[in-house]
């Protein structure tokens, strides 16, 4: 009995298997993630029967839906873990390990694949090269590389047709000696040629697999959240207006997001007093992750806080600045939403027909009702929630932090997501989800640009270094950006409650040193507000519940410390990115001291802390000279960025003493010693 054969002849001349293609998230179920104007390296194995050699091309463009006329731009690919070079063309690879690389120049979503061949002159060159070498008759070899050329030669144009023809009429001629036969056919113009006419018919392609390229700031931020309410004047309820009057503050500090909890109508029902008490007075706002009201939901703002209007010219008043106006976004109702009468179908109900309210008992939140994201009318209700965010971005929002998403399907939000990357490319998301870690990283997986991470609770040299290492390695490293917040409204952790200026200065040094994202609840960080209800981690007199009066230029404030930290983020790469992470030895577990260093290595920034915010700690440093590229006993000159000192040290270890009272980090510039000329020192 006959096996059916492959339906085209094609699929027999195709011998050449591309496997394990990377970058790719899943086996492409979802996107990889990277930054516009950074190289995205795509590796592959080409594997291929007997001597013959490879080529192939990488292959990317921009999706059509995207804006790109579906037009594919190819960079060849080269053997993997060498320089590319267009004048070399090597045939053979290491391991049989091939990459390429592309650099996309726009946000949005973009595809790569693969396409390789049997590179059937490189196999004659390799053929010809060996056979003179051992000194075998080759004039049937010429004779069959002047027949490539000549076939290459009928699909070349212009000049380069010409040149082709008259390569394979010299060869046919047979005038050259042997290395001036292995010259020629080593020529990089003839190379070049060749691989640009060759014979394709016979290509494998890989499956195309898709990139979510994010704006810069995706990769580096820092945020500042504050709750407009609570700058009014003389007690009174704050405006945009008052925010926009608060937007040097911010932008003096360094920070270029500005994150604004929900700003639309508080219900009334079951509205939260004080300190989350279950009855509130006639004055008393209520919490604004409870959305709804008479005067409207989602898609509109809270009267007391102005107009759509004044939201706008916020927006626009902080981008003059360099900074995001964030928005929370979460999808809740308060049971005075318009969406609870008009769209009672959209909430879960109990047996007895009424609406259940949300809780995580033994929290209750009976002022909040959830969406049933999974229920029977699930599909008009996520076109609404999607509406939602289309309507903000509409209003110049570019920054959205989503609240507890992981109560939400995670399909919806691949949905959603995805749909809002096709119209708004350059918009970001933030995960505020505190959960199992493989629920957070699946988060960022189906599309959230940043994540809340459990940095905040994370205070041993152990526990950070083991965190940090799972967070700027792959498999997570690849998809998964964490965003590290000392606080936030909803946390106040145990070491802030209990520790002085020390503590908080520590910590807000690590959050902006160990990931290229970070971000503070403010003023409540900067002014160092530690007093928690009993019991809790929770801010007593809780702003998230009430109005708060702030002294935002008391003498005590870290402002300047934050500024200054914000400073060295901006001034030196290193800072800019979670790859090139190194921890260093230290012979005192309360020191922790690593390293980060730019993607060319020239920028290197070693940061110390002292992780007890109540005592002096001192100890030796060892520095690992081989990540530092470290010559045994150089001189290094160490620019300590907050203090501004300098020190100049021989070898790897360093001696470091560090007291909270006064400053409980240091975090330097490390130049290495170039050349000496008399007693001048040149350094990087």
């Amino acid at each position: 009995m006959k096996a059916p054969l492959p339906p085209t002849d094609r699929c027999g001349r195709a011998r050449v298997m591309i496997l394990d293609v990377q970058p790719r998230l899943e086996g492409g179920r979802f996107l990889v993630k990277s930054i516009v104007g950074e190289p995205v390296c795509v590796s592959a194995d080409l594997l291929v029967d007997g001597h013959d050699k490879l080529a192939g091309v990488l292959r990317y463009r921009k999706t059509e839906s995207a804006g790109n006329d579906g037009t594919w731009t190819e960079e060849r690919l080269v053997p993997g873990g060498q320089e590319t070079d267009a004048r070399s063309h090597r045939d053979t690879a290491p391991n049989d390990r091939w990459e390429g690389t592309f650099v996309p120049d726009a946000p949005g979503i973009w595809e790569f694949r693969l396409e390789a061949w049997v590179d059937e002159f490189a196999s004659w060159r390799w053929g010809l090269t060996r056979k003179i070498a051992a000194g075998q008759n080759v004039a049937l070899a010429r004779t069959e590389g002047a027949l490539l050329l000549s076939q290459a030669a009928a699909r070349a144009v212009g000049p380069d047709r010409a040149f082709i023809e008259a390569t394979a009429t010299s060869l046919r001629q047979g005038s050259h000696g042997p290395e001036a036969l292995v010259a020629l056919c080593h020529d990089p113009v003839l190379v070049g040629h060749m691989h640009r006419y060759t014979d394709r018919s016979a290509s494998t392609y890989s499956a195309p697999l898709g990139l979510w390229v994010d704006p810069p700031k995706a990769r580096f931020s820092a945020w500042y959240e504050l709750f407009p309410r609570s700058f009014g004047a003389d007690g009174t309820h704050g405006t945009f207006t008052d925010v926009v009057g608060l937007l040097p503050y911010v932008a003096d500090m360094g920070f270029d997001v500005l994150y604004l909890p929900p700003i639309h109508p508080i219900g009334r029902t079951h509205r939260k007093g004080p300190n989350n008490t279950l009855h509130a007075g006639p004055d008393d706002p209520g919490s604004p992750w409870a959305i709804g009201a008479e005067t409207g939901g989602h898609k509109e703002v809270h009267p007391a806080l102005g107009t759509v209007d004044d939201f706008e010219s916020l927006v626009e008043a902080a981008r003059t600045l360099g900074i995001d106006v964030a928005i929370d976004i979460a999808f809740q109702a308060s049971p005075d939403h318009p969406y609870v009468g008009e769209h009672p179908e959209w909430f879960l109900h109990r047996p007895d027909g009424t609406i259940q309210h949300a809780e995580n008992p033994p929290k209750a939140y009976q002022d909040v009702y959830p969406f049933a994201l999974a229920g029977p009318a699930w599909q008009p209700l996520w076109q609404e929630l999607l509406d939602v965010f289309l309507v903000w971005s509409a209003r110049g929002v570019r920054v959205f932090r989503v609240d507890n998403p992981h109560t939400k399907p995670l399909p919806f939000w691949q949905w959603c997501l995805g749909e809002i990357k096709q119209r708004h490319p350059e918009v970001l998301f933030l995960s505020e989800a505190f959960t199992r870690p493989k629920l957070m990283y699946a988060l960022a997986q189906v599309g959230f640009t940043q994540s809340y991470t459990y940095f905040t609770w994370r205070t041993s040299a152990w526990e950070l270094r083991t965190y940090m290492n799972e967070l700027t390695n792959p498999p997570v490293s690849t998809y998964f950006r964490p965003n590290f917040w000392p606080n936030t409204p909803d946390i106040l952790p145990e070491h802030l409650q209990h520790g002085g200026p020390g503590t908080f200065a520590s910590r807000v040094i690590l959050a902006a040193t160990l990931a290229a994202n970070y971000g503070l609840y403010g003023p409540a960080y900067e002014l160092q507000e530690r007093l928690a209800r009993p019991g809790s981690e929770e801010y007593l007199d809780n702003e998230k519940f009430q109005l708060r009066r702030w002294d935002l230029f008391r003498k005590d404030s870290l402002r300047p410390l934050i500024k200054r930290l914000n400073q060295i983020r901006r001034d030196n790469p290193a800072l800019h990115r979670n790859e090139g992470l190194v921890f260093h030895e230290s012979d005192n577990e309360r020191l922790l001291a690593y390293s980060k260093s730019s993607a060319d290595g020239d920028n290197l920034i070693l940061t110390v802390v002292n992780l007890d915010g109540h005592h002096k700690q001192a100890g030796w440093i060892t520095l690992d000279a081989h990540a530092l590229r470290l010559a045994p006993h150089e001189p290094v000159q160490a620019h300590d960025l907050l203090s501004d000192a300098r020190y100049l040290w021989h070898g790897p270890r360093a001696y470091v003493e560090l007291d909270p009272d006064a400053l409980p980090a240091q975090v330097f510039r490390l130049r290495r010693r170039l050349r000496s000329e008399a007693s001048f020192e040149y350094y990087l």
